[in-house]
């Protein structure tokens, strides 16, 4: 049995961050347990992956170096999302504060660099990232 959709596709803010992460190399997006992901083979992002009750549906998990994990966990717009936490995944809260959409781009940029096949991120530096481009 399929997972219920838990996301509007019309949402504003997953419209943006979907625009964003399609336009990395070879990236795509496939729902999985009712929200959406974005990946290039494996995820580098999700959206609306929230805590064991406390859910965030306006939010984006993505998976960074551990020296910058650190640093995003001390903000208090970030937290460890339940099932991914553990995984070296944070979540990022976009209905905290007005969405930092460089900021963001930099972090998915982190995080697609993190699991892309070298291919891909060879192409990523030789045409430009999506966080090289201005918001």
């Amino acid at each position: 049995m399929a997972h219920p959709k838990m996301y509007d596709d019309d949402d504003p803010i997953l419209l943006r961050l979907r625009a964003l992460c399609l336009a990395f190399p070879e990236g795509t997006e496939q729902e999985w347990f009712g929200r959406p992901t974005f990946r290039c083979g494996k995820i580098f992002a999700y959206y609306g992956q929230g805590q064991t009750g406390h859910p965030r549906p306006a939010s984006v998990q993505v998976l960074p170096e551990a020296d910058e994990r650190e640093a995003l966990l001390a903000d208090p717009r970030c937290y460890m999302p339940s099932h991914i936490g553990p995984y070296g995944w944070v979540g990022l809260d976009l209905g905290v504060a007005p969405p930092d959409w460089q900021e963001i781009a930099e972090l998915l940029d982190s995080s697609y660099r993190r699991i892309a096949p070298a291919r891909c991120v060879a192409m990523l530096d030789r045409d430009g990232s999506p966080a090289d481009r201005p918001r």
